[in-house]
């Protein structure tokens, strides 16, 4: 594949990371998204829709990783990196979600922050802006 098909391809599934965020009202159903950008700490959780609100926060989880796992295909055309990163995909979320229901559902504290901070990380592609230069830093070591 020459350079500027790679490049082509690479900013065109960037930009659907980019529209993903950009479209995040219309294309999700979060609650917390408002709910965090107010003054969070002295409110209580708004009403959602438990079994709607993981299941959506999951898609989103696994749209950005899809995409993510083709930037590194089409980045590197390794199949050993993206075994890893599926593998790696999959233990985060497993971890996050655990995570993100616990803090949902059972944390006591009035304190949002590990709430924010969890789902965060499940719906950003956050782990994408990790392993990319890890492996990029990784090839051009060999």
């Amino acid at each position: 594949m020459s350079k500027a098909v790679k490049t082509i391809i690479l900013t065109v599934l960037g930009l659907f990371l980019v529209l993903i965020r950009m479209f995040e009202n219309e294309l999700f159903y979060d609650p917390l998204l408002s709910f965090f950008k107010l003054d969070y700490n002295n409110n209580p959780l708004p009403e959602f829709n438990s079994i709607k609100l993981l299941g959506n926060v999951a898609l989103r989880f696994w749209l950005n990783s899809i995409i993510s796992l083709l930037i590194l295909w089409v980045a590197f055309k390794d199949k050993g990196i993206l075994k890893l990163s599926g593998f790696l995909y999959v233990v985060f979320f497993v971890i996050l979600m655990i995570a993100f229901s616990y803090f949902l559902f059972y944390s006591d504290t009035k304190s949002f922050l590990p709430l924010f901070y969890v789902r965060r990380f499940l719906i950003q592609p956050i782990l994408l802006l990790v392993l990319l230069p890890a492996f990029y830093f990784q090839n051009k070591r060999h």
